[in-house]
């Protein structure tokens, strides 16, 4: 569940939190595999009113581990790329994150597949989708919510954040496109952004944010080839004759 993410940023580009203007960084990945467990822009609060862009550490590196034998031992159990937000609260490894440690992830779209069984076909097929809050031409910044882990950089011995995107239930779009698992990621309004990464939420206000589903109407959707991770253009449309339409939020 949103294990391939994209990002669009020019260093033109502004973006108001907290009553604080800053402009952002240059910064494209047409696609980037979770699995890679590389950097990927986040925002965290910076004291009690302002707010830094960094670069995070695609993967929630818990307290306990202790060296690179130790994560890689641990990938094997859990992919922590996700946290669940209805278990956020509940969860040993994000309980302390979820409380105190919240994060925006910066995002211009992420990758799905639909499961879908075509007439004389002996299984279904997986066939993937792009899923943005824009079209081809225009791709605005979405923000979804994470919670990070100060961790140590193995390999250079520095202190870095390491994070977690929050996933909640499948809108209607979603439940048409990630129809198995009928996942999403938490994707938030500018409000909603902005009050996830304040310090003083109530744990109630924690799980109703982290479970926030962003209207299926304002999102859009379109199949792109099963390719896509060695093309050039991974956000390229590309139609499927034997795939029905997604209905009735396709804006195709």
């Amino acid at each position: 569940m949103c294990n391939y993410n994209s990002v669009f940023i020019k260093k033109t580009k502004k973006i108001i939190l907290r009553e604080k203007e800053k402009a952002l960084i240059d910064l494209e990945r047409k696609m980037q595999n979770g699995f890679e467990y590389k950097n990927w822009p986040i925002i965290k609060a910076k004291g009690d009113d302002d707010w830094q862009l960094e670069m995070g550490h695609w993967e929630f590196v818990p307290y306990w581990i202790k060296s690179i034998e130790s994560l890689k031992e641990s990938r094997k159990k859990f992919n922590t790329l996700n946290a669940t937000s209805e278990r956020l609260l509940e969860s040993k490894m994000f309980r302390e994150a979820a409380l105190n440690r919240r994060c925006l992830i910066l995002s211009s779209g992420f990758y799905e597949w639909r499961h879908y069984q075509p007439e004389g076909a002996k299984k279904a097929i997986t066939y993937p989708y792009y899923i943005t809050l824009g079209t081809e031409k225009e791709l605005p910044l979405m923000m979804m919510a994470g919670i990070y882990q100060p961790t140590v950089d193995f390999s250079t011995g520095e202190i870095i954040d390491s994070f977690s995107i929050v996933t909640t239930e499948a809108n209607s779009l979603m439940t048409q496109i990630h129809n198995t698992k009928k996942r999403m990621p938490t994707l938030l309004t500018m409000d909603l952004a902005e009050e996830w990464i304040n310090k003083d939420l109530s744990e109630s206000r924690i799980k109703a944010i982290a479970s926030f589903q962003m209207e299926s109407s304002v999102l859009n959707a379109w199949n792109i080839s099963k390719d896509f991770r060695t093309s050039t253009n991974p956000l390229e449309k590309c139609h499927y004759d034997e795939l029905p339409d997604l209905l009735p939020f396709h804006h195709g």
